[in-house]
């Protein structure tokens, strides 16, 4: 009999591949869940986008391989952008690799830094990415919390406490996902201070920096960031292209050249068309943006009120593509989230898929237009009146 690799022992299916399986099955028996779970982007890309792929389809190399740097156009692109966005300079040559995606960029990275054995901190919440990695490169993952009394940040003086002798890296991500929690610039260089001290490479995973906001962060942005820190940042977001699949990584070039080493033995350079593409997009002005968070600031709104019929309680100074939302004492979220589903049809994501927050949070995306907002809505007060009445 075939023995699989020792290091899926410790690494189940992602959450949202065998959930979103649940709720396509309910719809195909005619159950029409709303899905309020995942944050993948309804809206349309930029119109240009779409002249952009044409034209790019036309040319002689569009179907050729691609240089694993990505095409000069691209990263110029990414620099200006970080300049005009972030006022962080970069060097388009050396600082930036562009990326199939976010999710490629952890992979990579953490390929290039971990060995066995090395261990990891990982935030609690925190994208559930950073721990599967982790475990499937044989490193070990070592949880810090966050918590509200800290605006969802690091607590140094309990991280201090820790063994750090075989902590070699540390994820984090501002603006948060899925707390929707502001980059507090002062405790960010503490952070960086922490790192430098301490010999641990810091990821700050970026892909909401746009969303409900104004004031754009890069880790970039603090001192000595560029000597310990990398920063992965995506079009997925911010510009609606997340089936595109399209980010990047910058850093020193120290360390955009170890990963860069992974990154030339696992594919064959990114397709010339999203390339062009995504260097265009690169260049919009500020009003795509704002424009953008209107509809979200919108959507945002509807959310608040299904969280008051639930009694939850919730920030509204927060940022990115969720709403964070606690349940009642004495409630589960994740029993509320089964009742939604099952009841209501629906979903929404309990907070406990992104660590162990003693099943208190749920987390409602705004990737939903207002008419099925509306209907979630109107779903969830029917049931509340069946429930009064019980």
């Amino acid at each position: 009999m075939i023995k699989f690799a020792q290091r899926l022992e410790n690494t189940s299916e992602y959450y949202f591949s065998k959930k979103l399986r649940e709720v396509k099955a309910m719809n195909e028996q005619g159950q029409k869940v709303l899905n309020l779970g995942v944050g993948s982007p309804d809206l349309s890309p930029p119109e240009l986008v779409f002249s952009a792929f044409t034209q790019a389809m036309a040319k002689p190399k569009a179907f050729q391989y691609q240089s694993y740097l990505g095409i000069d156009e691209l990263r110029e692109s990414v620099a200006s952008f970080y300049q005009k966005t972030y006022q962080v300079n970069l060097e388009s040559t050396s600082e930036i690799l562009p990326l199939m995606g976010s999710k490629e960029g952890i992979m990579l990275v953490s390929m290039a830094f971990l060995n066995p054995g090395d261990e990891v901190l990982i935030p609690q919440p925190g994208y559930p990415t950073y721990q599967a990695v982790t475990q499937l490169l044989e490193a070990q993952p070592k949880f810090y919390s966050l918590s509200e009394d800290l605006d969802w940040h690091p607590d140094l003086e309990e991280i201090r406490k820790m063994d750090l002798s075989k902590v070699k890296m540390m994820w984090i991500n501002y603006p948060n996902m899925p707390t929707g929690a502001k980059a507090n610039r002062k405790k960010l260089q503490a952070l960086i201070d922490f790192a430098l001290a301490n010999n641990i490479i810091l990821v700050n995973d970026n892909p909401y920096s746009m969303i409900l906001t104004e004031d754009y962060f890069s880790i970039f942005q603090l001192k000595n960031a560029s000597k310990i820190a990398l920063e992965l940042n995506s079009l997925s977001k911010s510009f609606n292209l997340a089936g595109c699949r399209v980010g990047f990584l910058t850093g020193n070039s120290l360390f955009i050249d170890a990963v860069l080493k992974v990154k030339t033995n696992m594919d064959s350079g990114m397709f010339y068309p999203i390339q062009k593409v995504a260097a265009q997009v690169l260049q919009l002005e500020e009003n795509w943006f704002k424009q953008l968070n209107i509809t979200y600031q919108k959507r945002r709104e509807l959310i608040w009120e299904i969280a008051d019929e639930l009694n939850l309680t919730y920030l509204k100074n927060t940022v990115g593509l969720f709403v964070w939302a606690k349940v009642s004492a004495g409630q589960k979220a994740s029993a509320v989230a089964n009742e939604l589903l099952y009841e209501a049809q629906v979903f929404v994501t309990p907070g406990k898929v992104f660590g162990d927050l003693n099943d208190e949070f749920l987390r409602f995306s705004l990737c939903v237009d207002k008419k099925q907002i509306t209907e979630a809505l109107r779903r969830i007060k029917q049931i509340n009146v069946k429930h009064e009445n019980l």
